[in-house]
């Protein structure tokens, strides 16, 4: 099983439920990608999505305070 050190992954972020949102987006595009080009693969989509977010390959956009 892998740990995830949520508080590494919100430095600078305000919002669980926005990083919560942001993996859940990248992981359907990966798997729709995987499935797009059958891709074979033992790693879930969501653990490839949090690795992505922590090494810094995507980042989540957060609403400004006056969105919300």
């Amino acid at each position: 099983m892998h740990k995830v050190d949520v508080d590494s992954l919100l430095q600078g972020k305000q919002s669980k439920y926005a990083l919560v949102v942001g993996v859940a987006k990248r992981a359907r595009e990966i798997t729709r990608t995987f499935e797009e080009e059958q891709i074979v693969t033992e790693d879930k989509p969501v653990l490839i999505a949090i690795k992505e977010i922590e090494g810094h390959e995507i980042n989540i956009l957060e609403p400004d305070e006056d969105e919300l």
